[in-house]
């Protein structure tokens, strides 16, 4: 039997199997799947795009509104299935408290997540690709905002490290999304023989005028930011036994080498609350030997717990103070928090039944001998609407950010280098340098373009020195945030309904 005979029958099989819900369904969950082999750490974007390309394909199927939610639902099940699978991470910290809820939180945020999606193709059932495109772009958006907001696993975050994540400048995550959907949408629209010739023209095209190219050698006079990584494993992080353990490797890491002009350790970087720590400050100061030293630490105000962030400059005093304000639900704090501990709920990494209190808002802090820094706590870092609010573009521009996280959490196999991933991104949206410290990893220094410069990969215990990259013009997303594309995407939007309606009218004559 011929190879041309075997493709022959099987397009009728295939078309057979896309004509009914389910088994349409079960390809879009495959599609999904293969679409999230995209984001890090496996980074295939080039499989990101045939699988975008096949759902479009498989929606052509859909005969009715509910079949398309299906069809939409089932991508998005398989896209966070696979991308957010280190959601489980940290119910196993505490297995014998926290285990059960583990298979709860992945079907309820992997299945909830894929709403958005599910509500998109029904939206734009038997209506165009390009209102399809619009329509999912703005619900990725969406998603950024509703029930406090979740930007995670954005489709466009599959060319962050590619030289198209450097169109983030202009519009920031949507506008990468808008590419990873509307190329597909473009290919299928021009006719069979160019699937997949213009994707890869135009993302080859992308390369050669974007690129940054290699980052320059460091200015000599610019300072040097000491990134600590104390490697405290999350199961032993707070066991009394082993803090001193990890104080130590702190301090060590802290007086090697030359002094600084600034140490940076991670999120929550010593066991104790703020004010039970005046011991373990002077050591930290003293291991500095003069540096200012911006850390991450639990405070308690009165009956309330914060999670927050202070720079201590060289004589020992807390220069600035910052409260994390974007919290974790479910995990730093619990609606109802002190009834739902009643029955065993707890924030995972909350003090209290109640959890932690918001602070007022991201705000730059002043830090000794470099100037003003945005601080920002673990998730704070996937917020780029946030980010923009607070990274002012005059005067008081801050001249880099400050990441500290505790990414042990996320386990070892996607979640920390997709947390890292972003942390690129924000720095291409703001042209603005991001020294970033871990936990357990991966603490890194990140230049304006996006690039790292200086890394210590997951689990490594060590320091790092690293010169501050130089600090660029604020771009066109950093100005003016989302409202560019949220009209980009109504013209969008726009243009499709009334291709839509003269496409009706030339069959209704």
């Amino acid at each position: 039997m011929s190879v041309a005979s075997l493709r022959s029958g099987a397009r009728p099989a295939v078309r057979r199997m896309a004509a009914r819900p389910w088994p349409r369904a079960a390809m879009a969950g495959f599609a999904g799947v293969a679409g999230a082999l995209g984001l890090a750490p496996w980074g295939a974007w080039w499989l990101t795009l045939p699988a975008i390309l096949l759902l479009l394909v498989l929606r052509r199927h859909d005969a009715t509104r509910g079949g398309a939610f299906l069809t939409g639902w089932a991508f998005g099940a398989g896209w966070f299935g696979l991308g957010l699978s280190w959601i489980v991470e940290p119910f196993f910290v505490d297995a014998a408290r926290d285990g059960w809820m583990a298979p709860f939180a992945v079907v309820l945020l992997c299945g909830g997540l894929a709403l958005f999606w599910g509500a998109v193709f029904a939206l734009a059932h038997r209506r165009s690709a390009a209102l399809l495109v619009a329509l999912w772009v703005a619900a990725e958006m969406a998603r950024g905002v509703v029930f406090t907001g979740f930007p995670w696993a954005m489709p466009g975050h599959v060319f962050i490290g590619t030289p198209v994540s450097q169109l983030a400048a202009l519009g920031g995550a949507p506008l990468l999304t808008l590419i990873a959907l509307g190329l597909p949408a473009a290919a299928l629209s021009i006719g069979r023989s160019f699937w997949l010739a213009v994707p890869a023209l135009a993302c080859a095209g992308a390369w050669v005028v974007l690129d940054p190219g290699p980052a320059p050698a460091p200015s000599p006079d610019a300072p040097l930011v000491r990134l600590v990584q104390p490697n405290a494993v999350q199961s032993l992080k707070w066991d009394p036994d082993w803090a001193p353990v990890f104080h130590d490797r702190l301090m060590s890491l802290t007086a090697e080498g030359p002094v600084p002009d600034l140490v940076v350790w991670p999120e929550t970087a010593l066991p104790w609350l703020l004010d039970q720590s005046e011991a373990a400050l002077a050591e930290g100061v003293a291991a500095a030997r003069g540096a200012p030293l911006a850390l991450g630490i639990q405070r308690r105000e009165a009956a309330r717990y914060y999670n927050s962030a202070i720079v201590v400059d060289g004589e020992g005093r807390i220069a600035s103070l910052y409260d994390k304000t974007h919290l974790v639900p479910f995990g730093e704090y619990i609606p109802f928090g002190e009834v739902a501990a009643r029955f065993g709920i707890h924030g995972l990494a909350a003090s209290e039944g109640g959890g932690y209190t918001p602070g007022p808002g991201l705000h730059p802090v002043a830090v000794p001998g470099i100037g003003l820094a945005l601080p920002l706590i673990c998730y704070e870092g996937i917020f780029a609407r946030e980010i923009n609010d607070a990274a002012a573009t005059g005067a008081l521009r801050p001249r880099l950010m400050l990441l500290m996280t505790n990414d042990a959490w996320f386990g070892t196999l996607s979640g920390p280098y997709q947390h890292f991933a972003q942390a690129r991104l924000r720095a291409i949206e703001q042209r603005m340098p991001m020294a970033r410290v871990a936990n357990t990893g991966v603490s890194g220094m990140i230049d304006a373009q996006g690039r790292v410069t200086a890394q210590i990969g997951l689990g490594e215990t060590g320091a790092l020195d690293a010169a501050l990259p130089p600090r660029g013009a604020a771009p066109a997303y950093a100005r003016w945030g989302d409202g560019p594309m949220i009209a980009a995407l109504l013209l969008l939007g726009l243009a499709a309904m009334c291709r839509n309606r003269l496409d009706r009218g030339r069959v209704g004559a």
